[in-house]
């Protein structure tokens, strides 16, 4: 993959950007940057660079011609105030308009614009190999709110529909059109987890791709709180309980069929759907 930094001078910015993504990206990636009107690099930004231990001092200033744009895969503009270049063609783009800190003259503006240019390569590195993940049919999130009476009545404007129901403790809004199931819940004190309501979900379309979730999760090195299962206490599932970097949990799952419904076991156990995850005595 090729990526390519631009801003008008190639003075600071984008120069920073090419020594920090050389360091943080995989060393597969090829890096470069340029300026539509070339001027000389910034003492500071190399300065700023130097404080993480990064050398950019053999850098030089370099008009787009010299870099070859229209070979870039990724574009990433990093003008504010100023007319970006532009490069035909149909390569992705993305734009990150942070401010040049050359007018400012002071080593703090370059170490801030290098932490926000930091931050943003940082998580482009952890997007370049995104495997694909599940087809979701549904999203469910739910939030807690004070008053659930005001908060229907917002919440039904801002969704422009009228829940589906609602009790004392909560509200649920559907809206098929943008795949939404989305619920209030009462902040009353009361012990809510992830039996009850959980916070994120995605609907998927069958047990198999439940299934086929687990295995994705696996291979990504997502932490799976519950392998899957299917469960027939309280709204009857296919699911699969994993939990983001922050420990929120995500409800992967997939309603049954009436003829699943009809296979139900008597004493309602869960059914472990991936040989070898049931849980050990």
């Amino acid at each position: 993959m090729r990526i390519l930094f631009l801003c008008v001078a190639n003075s600071a910015r984008s120069q920073m950007a090419e020594g920090l993504a050389r360091a943080i990206l995989p060393a597969e990636v090829e890096v470069a940057s340029a300026g539509s009107e070339p001027g000389s690099l910034n003492p500071l930004a190399v300065d700023a660079l130097s404080e993480v231990g990064l050398d950019i001092s053999g850098h030089r200033s370099k008009p787009l011609a010299e870099v070859s744009p229209e070979t870039a895969d990724l574009i990433v503009t990093l003008c504010a105030e100023e007319v970006c270049p532009f490069v035909p063609g149909p390569v992705k783009r993305l734009h990150w308009p942070i401010a040049d800190p050359s007018a400012a003259d002071d080593i703090a503006a370059f170490r801030a614009t290098r932490d926000q240019i930091k931050g943003r390569i940082e998580v482009l590195a952890k997007l370049l190999d995104l495997p694909e993940g599940p087809q979701g049919t549904e999203f469910h999130a739910s939030i807690r709110v004070r008053d659930l009476a005001a908060s229907t009545r917002f919440y039904g404007w801002l969704l422009n529909t009228w829940p589906k129901e609602w009790t004392h403790r909560y509200a649920t809004y559907l809206r098929p059109d943008l795949g939404l199931n989305f619920v209030l819940v009462v902040a009353d004190g009361k012990d809510l987890h992830h039996d009850t309501l959980y916070h994120l979900g995605m609907a998927l379309r069958d047990k198999a791709a439940v299934i086929e979730a687990y295995h994705r999760a696996v291979a990504f090195g997502a932490h799976v709180e519950k392998p899957p299962r299917t469960t027939w206490k309280g709204t009857p599932l296919h699911e699969l309980w994993l939990t983001d970097p922050d420990g929120t949990l995500i409800e992967v799952y997939a309603r049954l069929t009436d003829a699943e419904l009809a296979t139900m076991p008597a004493d309602q156990a869960p059914e472990y759907l991936v040989p070898g995850t049931e849980p050990t005595e």
